[in-house]
């Protein structure tokens, strides 16, 4: 069995097709800066209490702990987030409390192979007691061995694996994936890149007949993405077995090496844009597809599931179309929808998003008016249990080997690498940046073993929005020429102590929108009006058990019903005005601490007012001959701060139009 393989981590075996980028092990990239105080209020917040905060769900009732209670896939949600936050923080007390899930499920394995709970119980409110032998919620638990192994080499994990694999292959002709639940159908690429991953440990054919079939039973994403309308229209796809599935045929495009597969995703990804797009990164499914009307929700499992998606694909395909995305919604998406204590979050996040409150929204689906809310349990407790794996599982993407023998940086954040390179010499990188506020970004290298230097390739990644993008070695300036939407490659004799600095200059544009409405964007960043906040808490009395005990509205303060004046293309610099703030804030995401203002000039349209506590139907920009009724209302200084920085926004802003 011959293997492709670099020489420092091991790529996929033949026959699978061979990667750019390799996963490093689980806790070898470690947080620094913004993130590491990301990961720390995870850690102090819900992440790390959430056995005592959701006692019911994550006690020692659950199914996966052997108990009477929740059967199904809340459980293995949060240990799927928590297991990465331990060992990237190293955190001896998270370790101990990820460790009964994962002795549990390994003890759990029974001589056919199967693993998990395997009984049913009878209804209770606010538990999942049924379908324990569903194959979906065991992919979740697949997911966290993988990184447990990752982190401790733990060859139980083998072992439970193999076992069940086999148990998987024999059992899945008469009992299919959507035998219990049409959930595992959708989800099957998390099954298997399992089973691939087991595949480069173990090199068993069977584990590519299993590949094959899980292929044959999922949903088909490639002729949907292809050939099908599914993504035009509303109410055809759940949001988050989107955001799961998406990835699935380039998952399995590593053992059926067809370009069409790739095409699919690219196709797909194009689409959902186009007819449920939405700046941040995300899109309109509250919770199936409902258009890209900018205050249609946006529900937190799909943007954790959809990064998850991006590092996947970024990882299997080196595309950097995926690493922009990615960048999107982490810096857009994610930290305005979870509060900045990581103790309640939104079920639904909307881009253009005025008032937060217990209202009848328009929404695909309506959990007690609380679907907006910032709560513990409102809406619906998928996310409650999925969200703790956003940063944990980016930060474990910031890096990877290269099969080249180098190491890459995809997407910026500031952290700390240990890796080997070129013959197996070790090395630490440290990434110091305020990115994705900063333009620049520098790289500290320092050679861990006795020698002097090491040659290797180091791969950087040039977005796609970043026209004159600069790299300097030591102070000198590397290339003349450096391309947008590239990989730069710099293969060359290292020594301790060099230092790589990348500017990455920003510059305002802006993208049309729903109703042509306009968005602005800077880098990776998407801004929205600075709207005044106030929060007040609120009880639940009507129904506690099912949506928490209390949540959080959020008012507006100040005025939001604001269109931006319309400008020449031509003179976007003159119309817009970048600020930066010269202090630093640990946690920059929020509306105090927000880094960068832009200021624009715009009116206030008195038309565009509330309707179901929120913002109205969106003013169509650009219409002809104007808005009579804005002529005589004075011209306003707008302020915009970075989305994710905002609760309150409008991020799709009408375009008042010159025309007389």
């Amino acid at each position: 069995m011959a293997a492709t393989k670099a020489q420092n981590y091991t790529n996929n075996k033949y026959p699978l097709q061979s990667k750019p980028y390799i996963e490093l092990p689980l806790g070898n990239i470690k947080a620094q800066g913004w993130l590491k105080e990301m990961l720390l209020r995870q850690k102090n917040g819900s992440t790390g209490k959430l056995d005592e905060l959701y006692p019911s769900v994550m006690g020692s009732r659950n199914g996966w702990l052997g108990g009477d209670g929740d059967q199904w896939e809340r459980g293995p949600y949060w240990i799927d987030g928590l297991l990465p936050l331990a060992y990237i923080l190293d955190d001896k007390e998270l370790k101990a409390k990820v460790q009964p899930w994962i002795e549990w499920a390994i003890k759990s394995q029974k001589p056919d192979g199967y693993f998990g709970p395997d009984k049913d119980y009878g209804p209770e409110s606010g538990l999942q007691r049924n379908n324990s032998k569903d194959w979906w919620p065991k992919m979740v638990m697949l997911k966290i061995l993988q990184q447990y192994y990752s982190a401790t080499g733990d060859e139980r994990v083998i072992k439970l694996m193999s076992g069940y694999f086999k148990y998987q292959l024999k059992t899945l002709p008469t009992q299919p994936l959507g035998h219990w639940t049409f959930w595992a159908e959708y989800r099957a690429a998390d099954n298997m890149q399992a089973v691939y991953w087991l595949y480069n440990i173990t090199g068993e054919n069977y584990l590519l007949e299993l590949g094959n079939l899980l292929h044959q039973q999922g949903f088909d994403f490639v002729d949907t993405f292809l050939n099908r309308d599914d993504l035009s229209r509303v109410n055809t796809f759940h949001g988050v077995n989107l955001a799961q599935g998406l990835k699935e045929p380039i998952i399995y495009y590593q053992q059926d090496n067809n370009k069409k597969y790739v095409d699919a995703v690219k196709k797909g990804l194009a689409d959902i844009k186009k007819f449920n797009g939405q700046p941040q990164g995300m899109y309109g499914a509250d919770e199936s597809l409902h258009g890209n009307n900018p205050t249609q929700g946006s529900e937190l499992c799909s943007a954790v599931e959809l990064m998850y998606s991006l590092e996947k694909m970024m990882e299997i395909t080196g595309d950097l179309q995926f690493a922009d995305h990615l960048e999107r919604i982490a810096f857009n998406a994610l930290p305005t929808q979870i509060a900045d204590d990581f103790m309640s979050r939104q079920y639904f996040q909307q881009a253009n998003q005025v008032k937060i409150t217990r209202h009848l929204h328009n929404f695909d689906i309506n959990h007690g008016e609380t679907d907006l809310v910032f709560g513990l349990l409102s809406g619906y407790p998928c996310c409650t249990s999925n969200m703790h794996q956003g940063w944990p599982k980016f930060t474990q993407n910031l890096w990877y080997g290269t099969n080249d023998n180098g190491i890459a940086a995809l997407v910026y954040s500031p952290s700390k690498v240990n890796a080997k390179v070129g013959d197996g010499v070790k090395v630490t990188f440290t990434e110091e940046t305020n990115y994705p506020f900063e333009e620049k970004i520098v790289f500290k290298l320092k050679i861990e073993d006795r020698v002097s230097t090491v040659k290797f390739p180091f791969h950087l990644r040039i977005p796609s929005w970043c026209n004159n993008a600069q790299i300097k070695i030591n102070g000198q300036l590397y290339s003349e020429k450096i391309t947008k939407n590239s990989t730069q490659v710099i293969n060359r004799e290292w020594k301790s102590g060099d230092v790589v600095e990348l500017s990455l200059p920003m510059h305002v544009e802006t993208s049309s929108w729903y109703e042509n409405a306009l968005a602005v964007e800077r880098g990776p960043l998407v801004y929205g009006l600075k709207i005044e906040e106030e929060w007040v808490k609120k009880e639940i009395t009507d129904n506690p058990t099912r949506y928490g005990k209390d949540y959080f509205e959020v008012t507006p303060r100040s005025d939001w019903n604001y269109g931006i004046l319309d400008f020449p293309k031509d003179k976007i610099a003159e119309a817009f005005t970048v600020i930066k703030s010269e202090a630093k804030s640990a946690f920059p995401w929020n509306i105090a601490s927000a880094p960068i203002q832009i200021k624009v000039k715009g009116k206030k349209l008195p038309f565009w007012s509330l309707y179901n506590d929120m913002a109205g139907p969106q003013p169509y920009s650009k219409a002809i001959y104007g808005y009579k009724e804005t002529e005589q209302i004075p011209v306003s200084e707008l302020t915009l701060i970075p989305y994710g920085c905002t609760t309150l926004r409008i991020s799709e802003f009408p375009v008042i139009s010159n025309n007389p």
